[in-house]
């Protein structure tokens, strides 16, 4: 059942202690939006709605897909792929084609086991279908990282489609692995532009190398370590969100081509404290919009478009774990600024705007009484 919070009672729940359970999440001292609890998730990721309908897809790391409805029932959804549930690994992203109002296909991200200890990414499409019990019909593996490696940590592998609908972005973290970010061998550490069936799209930067591979083709940018947010603005420029080590989380505007400095340079340090040169020390290599340190360890992103929070429009709104906070970065060219921080109770790990403006949030799910999904509203003044 759904519970709303006042704005008043956002303020004094701020001296409550933690919620636990299915109680309504508390500690939200801000007087711009009010938050309604709507329903608890199993460590949810990523979600995305199916427009026109009052549903929506809710992917769980653990493998689970779940369809969402408004006022309704949460169902799972059948033919979810096994995954690789260990360290940061599981079901990831999910995101509808653009022809999905025609072909209901939808795209899905995971991270999948290999030979030995070894994981790696990947990306696949199916069909769904919500005649009688949901399920995924025809899925296909059409990508995967390469090589498979050890570790748990860095897939990234979140799905971002140009605006024209002709291709899919996908980033691909470094999996903890550092250079790989630096080769052209791999498509680790980068952000890929392929064909909607995940072929290394025409006239990406590297395609015309004679010694290119059918990897290195499908190369947009390299030099990356952990991108967790990848969007479009309404200008059609591509930003993606970035995880640094101990500090350095950045926002980058996304250019063909270009090497984003990883691990070569940070604004934060190794976790040991060993330091890593600035990215001001290389001019030479691309630059963030902002970066942060401490960090805000950051979750997924929206560039807000609707209308329900105009203060918001054109800005990145960011979700973030470290510390648990709603961040909204204001852009101006190809650099941005913070221009406000809104406390949460939980680490908040997606963010998406619905079709009316609506802004709906995932927390993460594993702290006690988290991954609740929440829908903000906000105050008149």
């Amino acid at each position: 059942m759904a519970t709303a919070i006042s704005p008043v009672m956002l303020a004094l729940a701020s001296c409550g202690a933690a919620p636990a359970g299915d109680k309504p999440p508390a500690n939200r001292p801000n007087a711009d939006f009010s938050v309604t609890t709507i329903a608890q998730f199993e460590e949810p990721w990523a979600m995305a709605f199916l427009p026109g309908t009052p549903l929506a897809l809710i992917t769980e790391r653990k493998g689970r897909l779940k369809l969402w409805q408004e006022g309704g029932e949460v169902r799972e959804v059948d033919g979810v792929p096994q995954v690789a549930y260990q360290g940061q690994g599981g079901l990831g992203d999910v995101a509808l084609a653009p022809d999905f109002a025609t072909s209901g296909t939808i795209y899905l991200t995971w991270a999948e086991a290999g030979d030995g200890d070894t994981r790696g990414a990947a990306l696949g499409r199916a069909r769904l279908v919500l005649d009688g019990a949901p399920k995924l019909e025809g899925l296909q593996v059409i990508w995967r990282q390469e090589p498979k490696v050890t570790g748990a940590g860095h897939y990234s592998h979140r799905i971002a489609f140009s605006p024209d609908g002709k291709y899919l972005f996908l980033s691909s973290g470094e999996r903890q692995k550092f250079t790989p970010a630096q080769a052209l061998d791999t498509n680790l550490g980068k952000i890929l532009r392929l064909t909607l069936a995940g072929k290394p799209a025409p006239g990406n930067p590297f395609s015309g190398d004679t010694k290119a591979g059918p990897i290195t083709a499908q190369i947009w940018t390299y030099g990356h370590r952990n991108v967790l947010g990848l969007k479009f603005d309404a200008a059609g420029q591509l930003w993606d969100l970035e995880h640094g080590p101990k500090g350095g989380d950045e926002l980058n505007l996304v250019a063909p081509g270009h090497n984003y400095g990883w691990p070569l340079v940070s604004d934060g340090d190794h976790y040991d404290g060993r330091p890593i040169p600035r990215n001001a020390t290389r001019p030479d290599l691309a630059q963030p919009a902002i970066s942060w340190n401490p960090v805000i360890a950051p979750g997924d992103f929206i560039f807000y478009r609707g209308s329900q929070f105009p203060a918001w429009r054109g800005q990145a709104v960011i979700a973030a774990m470290q510390p648990a906070s709603i961040v909204r970065v204001a852009i101006d060219g190809d650099k941005a600024r913070e221009v406000a921080r809104y406390q949460m109770a939980h680490r908040i790990r997606d963010i998406v705007e619905r079709d009316d403006g609506s802004i709906w949030l995932l927390e993460d799910g594993k702290e006690a009484g988290a991954g609740h999904l929440l829908r903000l509203a906000p105050v008149r003044k």
